[in-house]
């Protein structure tokens, strides 16, 4: 929302908390370049469009064990360039605005091969983000990690279950509390 809603900005003066909701998708193995994945729904006529999103989803799960997990959506690296850039930005304006973030989630998505190369060394350089810029972190993983691997969530293995989403919000809003605790 940051960068393709402008409006947000305006709202910056009555903000309390900045809550972060972003980079959970970027450890996921991605075989076909960002650009290429997301150009697709613009391919036209609309019959190739379709054969195109099949045969990827259909590769999708192949590529991602064959390579790995490699590339993933998003490297760790850029990951953190954008959590910055997004940070900087607003304390620019607001500097003593608080903010929270999460690390990634974990998955057992067959869509994905199952493979979940990318979560580590993205989970380390968020982790190591959000130290050098005081920013906590809420742990995904031990939060939902169980609810996703014993499979009481979405049958995709990758979206919670709202015992999940409970508890992640919970999480979220005892973190909030205490941030505004401390102000």
């Amino acid at each position: 929302a940051l960068i393709g809603n402008p409006t947000v900005w305006s709202l910056l003066p009555s903000v309390d908390v900045l809550v972060f909701g972003l980079g959970g998708m970027d450890t996921l193995p991605s075989p076909l370049p960002t650009y290429l994945r997301q150009g697709i729904r613009y391919l036209r006529p609309n019959a190739l469009r379709r054969k195109v999103r099949s045969a990827y989803q259909a590769s999708q799960p192949m590529l991602a064990r064959l390579l790995r997990g490699r590339p993933v959506a998003l490297p760790p690296r850029l990951t953190v360039d954008y959590l910055d850039r997004c940070l900087l930005g607003i304390r620019s304006i607001r500097p003593e605005l608080p903010a929270v973030a999460a690390l990634p989630s974990v998955h057992r998505a067959r869509s994905y091969g199952y493979v979940h190369t990318g979560h580590a060394p993205g989970t380390r350089a968020i982790a190591d983000w959000g130290a050098r810029r005081g920013v906590p972190l809420i742990d995904l993983p031990a939060l939902v990690g169980e609810h996703v691997r014993t499979g009481a969530g979405n049958p995709d293995g990758m979206h919670w279950g709202w015992s999940a989403h409970r508890i992640v919000g919970e999480a979220f809003a005892m973190a909030i509390k205490n941030l505004l605790a401390t102000d």
